[in-house]
């Protein structure tokens, strides 16, 4: 294959580059917080761009793109609700749940906010929690092995299963070494070079089927409801795409970012970075699948890999349209989407493990050093699980994600949410909405009731689980104490 030389220099130099940020990470990564949570160090920037990076994972280059090449602007709808939901979640949870997670026994993890949040001595909602987040970030961590697969088969000519460990291994590398530093300021390169595809792919494309206007009709001819935001929907339909934007309420590797920001006044400069970042690189994704519909069109002769898998719809525009050393930049924004949420979700499910288990469980006197190589080990065992899930060439993409997302969503969104506004919760509360949560997931997503996408009743039940349970009973004065205290500090920096 003719880019195969270029794009494989441009893969290695990237990788390389990648690894070389996580050793310098890992000389300023001496603790268990350092390892999980940078510190608490992160700027405005690093906070916003992370934020974005590791929310954007391989189905923002390749699930939407490919959706929007199928069905047309219909499937834009996804995009609306994602961009609503990440506004509402910088607005009411970012900045508190930084200083509430510093008022509740300085928390690294979300199990470990709940934890100190709800004066839980049975450590029962600990365990549900970190158990919830393995179980999901598992098949989350499958996604984006399977998008990077994708990526390496289509691009090199790999069988999907070498695709599947040359995928992984450069993300387990730096993730492995250096921790959320690592993590955090790869995911700041790895935003910009998505953006920078994401706005100079759909203008090549544009021009190659001759202006806007030739596109258009292109399109038009295609089908004529490609146009049409409410092709093939119904209300159930749009109401369960816009939903996704519930997701980001309940995402422990995005609410990790919010606890990590230096502090409370970091964090309106950053929604503002991430916001506009979020929605550039959301039209530039709507228009890669919509203006692909009108350049696979006029050239059906190199459509086939793109009819084969709609997913590959960005790869394969990239592959014909651009010099082999630009396309390899361009196909390795796919791998920047997929490695920086990838090392994310590794980051969390290590830290659930190391934090939540191994420290709280077995070890409650174990050194530093100590819990940072456990934190290791753990990653290197999630990153094999999740390859093992991946295996199936069949997976798709966005199907996993939405599965994942919905979880975190229903079981998380709720609890962090209403956590961090009410101080009326209680601990049974919070454990009633995890479980109503993630138990109406799975039996919703099973059963397939009303062709609902089952976040919706995932995340209504539980927010009402949580006031009903909650309204059994009455916090503790030290929970409404601290909780004023956060509020107060909150108010005072924000």
């Amino acid at each position: 294959m003719s880019v195969s030389n270029p794009t494989l220099i441009t893969f290695v130099i990237y990788i390389a580059a990648m690894v070389l940020i996580g050793l310098m990470a890992y000389r300023s990564t001496n603790n268990l917080s350092d390892y999980i949570l940078g510190g608490r160090s992160l700027g405005s920037v690093v906070t916003a761009l992370s934020a974005g990076a590791s929310d954007m994972s391989g189905w923002l280059l390749m699930g939407l793109p490919g959706a929007i090449y199928m069905s047309g602007l219909s499937e834009s709808w996804i995009a609306i609700g994602l961009i609503v939901g990440a506004y509402l979640n910088w607005l009411f949870v970012a900045g508190r749940l930084r200083v509430q997670t510093e008022h509740n026994g300085d928390a690294l993890t979300l199990p470990d906010y709940f934890s100190s949040r709800f004066e839980d001595k049975s450590g029962l909602l600990r365990i549900i929690s970190a158990v919830v987040i393995l179980v999901f970030f598992t098949i989350y961590c499958a996604s984006g092995i399977v998008a990077g697969a994708r990526l390496f088969e289509s691009t090199f000519g790999m069988s999907y299963e070498t695709a599947l460990w040359a995928g992984a291994a450069a993300t387990i590398a730096y993730t492995f070494v250096g921790g959320f530093l690592a993590v955090s300021w790869t995911d700041t390169v790895q935003a910009t070079l998505m953006i920078f595809a994401l706005i100079l792919t759909p203008i090549i494309v544009l021009l190659a089927t001759g202006g806007i206007d030739t596109t258009f009709l292109a399109i038009e001819a295609k089908n004529p409801d490609n146009f049409n935001m409410l092709k093939n929907t119904s209300f159930i339909g749009i109401i369960s795409l816009m939903g996704w934007g519930l997701g980001y309420f309940g995402q422990p590797h995005i609410l990790a970012r919010f606890m990590a920001a230096d502090s409370v006044k970091s964090i309106a400069k950053a929604r503002r970075i991430s916001m506009t970042w979020m929605i550039l690189c959301l039209g530039g994704t709507v228009a890669v699948g919509f203006f692909g519909i009108a350049y696979f069109s006029a050239h059906p002769e190199v459509a086939g890999p793109v009819t084969e898998n709609h997913e590959r719809v960005f790869i394969e525009l990239a592959k014909l349209l651009f010099n082999p050393w630009i396309a390899g930049v361009l196909l390795s924004a796919i791998l920047a989407a997929v490695m920086s949420t990838l090392s994310c979700q590794l980051l969390v499910c290590s830290s659930a493990l190391t934090e939540d288990f191994y420290k709280t469980f077995l070890r409650k006197n174990a050194s530093q050093v100590e819990l940072v190589w456990v934190g290791r080990a753990m990653v290197l065992l999630v990153a094999l699980i999740a390859i093992a899930m991946a295996a199936n060439p069949d997976n798709r993409v966005l199907g996993l994600v939405s599965y994942a997302w919905a979880g975190f969503g229903a079981a998380f969104g709720p609890v962090v949410l209403i956590s961090v506004i009410w101080k009326g919760m209680t601990r049974n509360g919070a454990l009633a909405g995890i479980l109503v949560g993630a138990i109406t997931v799975i039996v919703w997503k099973h059963f397939n009731l009303l062709g609902l996408y089952e976040i919706i009743p995932g995340f209504i039940f539980a927010s009402l689980a949580i006031y009903f349970v909650s309204k059994l009973g009455a916090p503790t004065v030290g929970m409404v104490e601290r909780f004023d205290a956060a509020e107060k500090d909150y108010n005072l920096n924000k």
